[in-house]
C-alpha cells in the first residue's frame, strides 16, 4: 500500500543533456500525470506539425519551449509505490546557473544527467561540485541518450572513469551510474531490452532505494529555530506575540528554556501555536509553527531560536567559507553584499581571498584579489552584525547561505568556520581614515572656546510613532535659542539629499547609517551640536555609528520600549512624552556631562 512517504531530489546537467526528458518519462512512466495531460501534448505537438518530446511535459511556458532550454528551476511531482518525490529542476544552461543553488539547497539526493556521446562537460564538473558543496551525498548519476552510441557498454564505462576520477577529487562518490535513452524509456521505469550488459537499478529503483535523510537525527540534534516574523494580535483582548518560523532541527516543548542568538536575550516556550490545529505542547525538526513565551521580549527577524541547555551554536561576525560565485561582476574586496543566511539578512563584505578553484577542473589559484564568475573562492568574510550559525557539516539550515548583489542572488556557499580578528572592518576603515584626516588651522579647541559648548552627535533611537522626530526637533530649537551651533537632519534629508539613486533608497538600514557616521564625523568636526532621530535602529547600528564619529563621542537618547542592552542609552524616555518636556530632559542631560559649558 502506497505510504505518505517523501524525498526531495534535484537534477541536474549540462544544457541538452536530456534532463527534461528524464523528468518527463517519470512523470509519464509512473502515472503521475493529471489525466488526459500526455495526449493533450501530444495533441498540440500534432497540430503544431512538431514532433513529440518528453520534455514538453515540463516546458509550461512557451518561451521555453522556443529556446529549447529550461530557464527556471521548475517543481515537479511524481510517485512510486514506495514514496512520493518532489523534483528540482536545476537549470544546466551556463546563463542559469544561479537558480541552481536555490534547487539544490532543498534536496535530499541529486541525479545528475550526462550525454552519452557528448560526455562530461564543463557544466558537469560544476554541477558536481555544487551538489559537493551544498552537501548532498546521495548522487545517482545518470549517462542518457546511450542510443546515440549504439548502447555501447565500452562508451559507458569511459564515461564512468573519467567522471569517477572527477569526483574522487571532492570526495563524492557516486551511489550508482546508471545508463538509458530516456527518450525510449529505456531504464528510467522499466528494464532496457537494448543494453543486457548492465545489471543494475532503473531510475525510478536507485532511487527508491535510497534511504531518506533521517528525521530521527534532525529531531536528535540541537534546537535550531530561525525566527521568520513575529506576529502581534490585538483583537478581543489578545496580547500574544506569536514567534513563527521552521524548526531546522531539533525538538521544543512548553516550558523549555530558549534563547534567541545573538542578542542574547531568554525566556520559556508559553505555548506551540499551529495554523487550524489544536493545542500543542511540542514540536519537532520539520514543521512549521509558532511559540509565545512566558515573558515578552523583543527581537528582531532573522533571530536563531535555541534551547538553553544544548550546544549552542557559533556567534561570530568573521568566518571562512567556499563559496561558488555566479554574479555577473567579480566578487571584490570591499564592496558591501547582503548575506542570507537561514532567515537571517545582515550586510557582509569579502575581507580576503585566501584561494580560488577554477570549478571545471578544479585547478588552485592562489594570491588573486576578486573570484570571478563560475569560480569558487575560499574566502574571509565579515558581517556588519554579529550571526548565529552552524559549521555546515554539522547542521546544514544554519550553515548554507547566499549572496545577494545589486538585489540578484550572486554566490552561493557554506561556512567552515569562525575566525578571530583583532580589528573589524569598519575599525580598520576609522584607523586608516584618521591618519589620512586633513584639517585647517583650526582646532577642535578653538570652535569649542568660540561656540563656548563643545561638538557631540545627539542621537534619538527608538521604534516608529514614539515622537522621536518632535523631540529632536525641540531639542534644536532649544539650543537654538541660546545662539548654539546646533543642526538637525532628517533621515529624509540623508536619503534624499545625499543620494538620489532609487536603489539606495531601498537598501537596508546599513547604508542610512554608514552615511550618517561618516556625515557626523564631518559635523562634528565643525564643532556643531549635530542631532537626529534614527527610526528601527538596533545595538548594532548605534555602535557602528560611535565608531564611525570616532574620536568624537556620540550621546544616545533612547524612545521607547526595549532599550539596547548591550550598547547602554544615556537617556531613556518614555514613548509619548511631550517633545518640549524630553528636550528639556536632554538639554539637562547635556548640561551635566558639561557639553554645553567651556572654559578657557
Amino acid at each position: 500500500m502506497f505510504d505518505q512517504q517523501r524525498m526531495n531530489i534535484v537534477i541536474v546537467g549540462h544544457v541538452d543533456h536530456g534532463k527534461s526528458t528524464v523528468i518527463g518519462r517519470l512523470l509519464a512512466d509512473t502515472g503521475s500525470l493529471p489525466q488526459g495531460k500526455l495526449e493533450a501534448v501530444k495533441q498540440q505537438c500534432l497540430a503544431n506539425a512538431r514532433p513529440f518530446e518528453y520534455a514538453f511535459l515540463l516546458d509550461a511556458l512557451k518561451d521555453e519551449q522556443a529556446q529549447g532550454i529550461t530557464i527556471d528551476a521548475a517543481r515537479c511531482f511524481f510517485k512510486s509505490n514506495k514514496r512520493h518525490y518532489i523534483v528540482l529542476d536545476a537549470p544546466g544552461h551556463i546563463e542559469f546557473l544561479k537558480n541552481m543553488v536555490t534547487g539544490a539547497a532543498t534536496a535530499e539526493a541529486a541525479l545528475l544527467v550526462i550525454d552519452a556521446k557528448e560526455g562530461v562537460q564543463e557544466n558537469t564538473k560544476r554541477h558536481g561540485y555544487l551538489v559537493s558543496m551544498l552537501g548532498i551525498k546521495k548522487l545517482v548519476v545518470l549517462v542518457n541518450k546511450m542510443d546515440l552510441v549504439e548502447n555501447s557498454q565500452e562508451a559507458f564505462e569511459r564515461t564512468v572513469a573519467e567522471y569517477t576520477a572527477f569526483l574522487a577529487k571532492l570526495n563524492l562518490e557516486p551511489i550508482a551510474f546508471i545508463p538509458a535513452s530516456a527518450r525510449s524509456g529505456e531504464n528510467i521505469v522499466s528494464p532496457s531490452e537494448t543494453m543486457p550488459w548492465y545489471h543494475g537499478k532503473t531510475v525510478l529503483g536507485q532511487l527508491d532505494a535510497l534511504e531518506p535523510e533521517g528525521e530521527t537525527e534532525k529531531i536528535k540534534a540541537p534546537l535550531r529555530f530561525p525566527v521568520q516574523d513575529v506576529y502581534k494580535f490585538t483583537a478581543q483582548g489578545d496580547d500574544r506575540r506569536i514567534f513563527a518560523g521552521t524548526l531546522e532541527s531539533g525538538q521544543v516543548s512548553v516550558g523549555d528554556e530558549v534563547a534567541f542568538l545573538p542578542s542574547g536575550k531568554q525566556s520559556r516556550i508559553a505555548s506551540v501555536e499551529a495554523f487550524n490545529e489544536g493545542p500543542k505542547t511540542t514540536a519537532q525538526a520539520g514543521q512549521a509553527v509558532g511559540f509565545t513565551l512566558t515573558t515578552q521580549v523583543y527581537i528582531p527577524q532573522g533571530e536563531l531560536m535555541v534551547k538553553v541547555n544544548e550546544v549552542q551554536p557559533i556567534q561570530a561576525r568573521r568566518f571562512r567559507a567556499n563559496l561558488f560565485w555566479m554574479g555577473k561582476a567579480p566578487l571584490i574586496q570591499g564592496k558591501d553584499y547582503k548575506l542570507k543566511l537561514a532567515t537571517r539578512r545582515v550586510p557582509v563584505r569579502l575581507v580576503e581571498v585566501l584561494n580560488v578553484l577554477d570549478a571545471s577542473d578544479l585547478r588552485s589559484v592562489v594570491g588573486k584579489q576578486m573570484v570571478e564568475r563560475h569560480d569558487v573562492g575560499e574566502c574571509l568574510f565579515e558581517t556588519l552584525k554579529p550571526i548565529a550559525f552552524d559549521p555546515s557539516a554539522l547542521i546544514d539550515a544554519t550553515g548554507r547561505f547566499v549572496l545577494v548583489d545589486d538585489f540578484e542572488i550572486a554566490g552561493g556557499g557554506i561556512i567552515l568556520e569562525k575566525v578571530e580578528s583583532k580589528e573589524t572592518v569598519d575599525q580598520a576603515h576609522v584607523r586608516k581614515r584618521e591618519q589620512a584626516w586633513s584639517t585647517g588651522y583650526i582646532s577642535a579647541a578653538n570652535r569649542a572656546a568660540a561656540c563656548l559648548h563643545h561638538a557631540k552627535f545627539v542621537v534619538f533611537s527608538g521604534p516608529p510613532e514614539v515622537g522621536k522626530r518632535k523631540m529632536a526637533m525641540e531639542l534644536e530649537r532649544r539650543l537654538f535659542m541660546e545662539r548654539r551651533n546646533v543642526y538637525y537632519l532628517s533621515d529624509a534629508n540623508l536619503n534624499g539629499g545625499l543620494d538620489q539613486d532609487i536603489r539606495v533608497l531601498m537598501r537596508d538600514k546599513s547604508e542610512e547609517v554608514r552615511r550618517l557616521g561618516e556625515l557626523a564625523r564631518i559635523m562634528t568636526d565643525a564643532g556643531l551640536i549635530f542631532i537626529t532621530a534614527l527610526g528601527g535602529a538596533d545595538e548594532y547600528d548605534l555602535l557602528q555609528l560611535k565608531t564611525l564619529n570616532l574620536p568624537n563621542e556620540i550621546l544616545v537618547v533612547h524612545v521607547g520600549e526595549n532599550p539596547p542592552e548591550q550598547f547602554k542609552a544615556d537617556l531613556v524616555l518614555p514613548a509619548g512624552i511631550d517633545p518640549k518636556e524630553a528636550a528639556e530632559k536632554v538639554y539637562q542631560l547635556m548640561s551635566r556631562y558639561q557639553i554645553l559649558e567651556y572654559f578657557i
